[in-house]
């Protein structure tokens, strides 16, 4: 018998038009009607291209005259696309009241000490007078409770949401809160979006001047599901100079420009390495992320060099800028936090 399970099953095999994602994953699909072989569906688009609203309802009409039993269609897309402009599935999305900016940390691949860059970079920003949030959204592999020192869990609110532990006037949250120490998360796609969503829309992250998120390796569901549930005013990337990390992290830069994330900036990370007399050494290579940045016309947001401070601190569970925020280690980090204050205005 048709039914409303029916159509939305239907309606999961309409692709989003240069996407490999469907219209009701996007949330597209605003309301469906069946009575007596009568099917009546709303769709809404906020702003975008009319060739691409049109294309969509083309596509959704036709996929649901295939279904046995559907005698009457009548398909509605509602909003206003504005003409000649671009457009993007992401639009529906919010973000979370009292939060002004979210911007993800991202790299190609492991290794590159990116959770080293976001903690700093989180510290860095809250030395410089904003309210700041992190989210760590590795599910696998959680180190943002190691590197700012918090194993308590959050608690519940009276509205039923997660407070997020505060350390080092950061708010965090991760799933290293909510599972033993050392205990293996073994979870598919659809459970680790769903956990994402959570963090982003069940915590009570206000007021937040920027909520950075800390994206695992890689250009996989967390990434996904992160761009799918909140609009991001922009990424940054942190590479090492040397060409296989370059070559990893240019497939994250894609990614980002697919879902029509704009990056805000390259990181070098591991830069170079000071001896005790003053001599500059270049362990990776040198000059890979600015030179990268040009080649693309992206902005070089800065060098972070490598002191052992910093692995110290991190292992520690209070980061460099924390410890030692007037230090050479620290100084990296607080031009960094500069440089993206001035892109995100």
């Amino acid at each position: 018998m048709l039914n409303q399970e029916i159509i939305t099953q239907a309606l999961k095999s309409v692709k989003y038009p240069g996407y490999t994602r469907d219209i009701v994953s996007f949330g597209i699909v605003k309301t469906i009607a069946v009575q007596a072989g009568a099917v009546s569906v709303s769709l809404q688009l906020t702003g975008g291209n009319p060739a691409v609203a049109a294309q969509i309802k083309a596509e959704v009409e036709k996929a649901l005259r295939a279904v046995p039993e559907v005698a009457e269609l009548h398909v509605e897309m509602a909003g206003s696309p504005a003409a000649g402009g671009g457009t993007t599935p992401w639009s529906q999305q919010k973000k979370p009241p009292g939060v002004q900016r979210v911007v993800a940390v991202a790299s190609g691949k492991g290794g590159v000490g990116k959770s080293t860059v976001s903690v700093n970079l989180a510290c860095a920003l809250q030395h410089l007078g904003w309210q700041v949030g992190l989210l760590d959204c590795d599910i696998y592999g959680p180190s943002i409770p190691l590197m700012m020192g918090v194993r308590e869990k959050p608690t519940v609110s009276s509205a039923d949401k997660l407070v997020p532990p505060e350390r080092h006037g950061v708010k965090l949250m991760s799933m290293g809160f909510l599972v033993e120490d050392d205990a293996p998360v073994i979870w598919r796609g659809p459970m680790i979006m769903k956990a994402i969503q959570q963090f982003i829309t069940e915590v009570e992250w206000a007021p937040l001047d920027c909520l950075l998120v800390d994206l695992p390796p890689g250009t996989g569901d967390a990434q996904l599901s992160l761009c799918q549930t909140v609009p991001l005013d922009g990424g940054v990337i942190v590479t090492t100079p040397q060409e296989a990390s370059l070559g990893v992290v240019r497939k994250g830069i894609a990614m980002f420009e697919k879902v029509n994330v704009p990056i805000l900036g390259i990181v070098e990370n591991m830069s170079y390495f000071l001896t005790p007399n003053g001599e500059r050494v270049e362990i990776f290579g040198h000059g890979g992320g600015r030179a990268e940045a040009q080649r693309r016309h992206l902005p070089f947001l800065g060098e972070i060099p490598i002191f052992t401070e910093i692995r110290v601190s991190g292992d520690a569970g209070v980061p460099i800028v924390a410890s030692q925020p007037a230090g050479m280690a620290a100084a990296a980090f607080m031009a960094l936090g500069q440089a993206l204050r001035e892109r995100l205005g």
